[in-house]
């Protein structure tokens, strides 16, 4: 009877493996199937002139630099005004405040915030940012409106990174003489620098797929601005924009399917370079 119920066990145990294995299989393939179909569709449409130029009715050239250069501007504004009120809005959570009630409705209302769809923040973002503050239709203030989207993504990764820092490390700073801030800024955070860095690589990703937020706040303007300090008040759609200008309303599929594949080139970039940052932070401190 114990012989059958081991194996029975053994049995059941072997399925549940496999059904995970399966499962884990079929996630891994479909991202890489659809991988492989925006490549294969869309780098033999990649052209230097595609990259290189802007896009003039007059001179008949479909050309995304200025999208580029305003997706660069968006996500770099966006992580300086995040990460500082993300990343202290977790360290407070986790390491300093005493009351349960008020931690519990700060986690609330971040849930609720991660909870509202974009087409809200746009919405918001376009009444507060653009008419009430006056900064306009601009890079800014689709920074601004991106910063509240992906505020819930930094604090939550930052927050469980923190408490899986083992309390002895705590216990040891504080029992060398170490201050509550030194023992955070020297023992902590290094510690959780992974999850610091995968929820800034979870908001890049939001960032640069997001267009119905940009198209209130940002606009859809392609005129090339190289400076940056400019680009901040003018108008200009990121490449999530323009795809879905030039799908949507042009019916370009094949510039579609070339801008999905610089968009996921430019994040594969993006999270090697903020990879190999964190490693150099970790190997130097």
């Amino acid at each position: 009877m114990t012989h059958k119920l081991s194996t029975k066990r053994r049995m059941y145990g072997l399925a549940l493996e496999s059904a995970i294995y399966l499962c884990a299989g079929i996630t891994a393939a479909l991202l890489i199937i659809l991988i492989l179909y925006i490549f294969y569709r869309g780098l033999g449409t990649i052209t230097w002139e595609l990259l290189t130029t802007q896009r003039s009715a007059l001179r008949g050239t479909i050309g995304i630099l200025p999208n580029i250069l305003f997706t660069l501007y968006i996500i770099f504004t966006s992580m300086i005004i995040v990460l500082p009120i993300g990343i202290g809005a977790a360290v407070y959570l986790t390491e300093y405040t005493t009351s349960k009630k008020l931690t519990h409705a700060i986690e609330f209302a971040i849930e609720t915030l991660a909870g509202i769809p974009s087409i809200i923040y746009g919405l918001a973002g376009y009444l507060i940012f653009c008419l009430k503050m006056g900064i306009g239709t601009s890079i800014l203030a689709g920074a601004l409106t991106l910063a509240l989207i992906i505020l819930p993504t930094i604090v939550r990764t930052t927050q469980e990174a923190l408490k899986t820092v083992p309390d002895s490390y705590r216990e040891a700073s504080v029992a060398l003489g170490s201050t509550k801030w030194h023992t955070i800024k020297t023992v902590i955070f290094p510690s959780s620098l992974d999850g610091v860095v995968s929820g800034s690589i979870l908001a890049v990703g939001r960032i640069v797929g997001e267009s119905a937020a940009l198209l209130f706040t940002a606009g859809t303007a392609y005129s090339l601005v190289s400076n940056y300090f400019d680009a901040l008040g003018t108008s200009g759609g990121t490449l999530s924009v323009a795809l879905y200008v030039y799908v949507s309303e042009h019916g370009r599929f094949d510039v579609g399917f070339a801008i999905a594949s610089i968009l996921m080139i430019i994040v594969l970039i993006i999270n090697v370079s903020a990879r190999m940052i964190k490693k150099y932070l970790v190997y130097d401190r």
